[in-house]
């Protein structure tokens, strides 16, 4: 009876554990800077339609010539799809302008605010606040 008991308990705290994983899966959007926006314009070099976080990858022109290379994370593509959004909607080599809140640590990305598609759309995050414009400097 007690290798019966101490089985089920084992299989119980295995089914639990199982079943939380999602929930540590998930990150945190700590790691954006959402009290700042930047837009950046460039190329797109794929469109990744994918769970749990879709992505853009873009290729902005570097100050000293080259290109950077940005990650822009976004929503699901199950909320994307509800919002509007399709897989085909942008392609490799569209030139897009995003708005994006950057990364805390200075890399190359950011979460997704907006964006304005080759043909003049723009498309915002339904579900995310828009900082107000910054004041003119005197």
């Amino acid at each position: 009876m007690r290798t019966l008991r101490a089985a089920l308990a084992g299989l119980s705290a295995v089914l639990t554990l199982w079943a939380t994983l999602p929930a540590f899966a998930h990150h945190s959007f700590a790691m954006f800077d959402r009290d700042k926006e930047v837009t950046i314009t460039g190329t797109v070099s794929e469109f990744q339609w994918t769970n749990p976080h879709a992505f853009i990858e873009i290729d902005v022109p570097a100050a000293g010539g080259g290109t950077e290379h940005w990650s822009i994370e976004m929503n699901s593509p199950n909320n994307l799809q509800r919002q509007g959004w399709r897989s085909t909607l942008l392609k490799p080599g569209d030139k897009i302008s995003v708005t994006l809140n950057p990364l805390r640590d200075g890399k190359k990305g950011g979460l997704f605010v907006s964006v304005v598609l080759p043909d003049g759309r723009v498309i915002k995050d339904p579900t995310r606040r828009q900082l107000p414009p910054p004041e003119p400097k005197a």
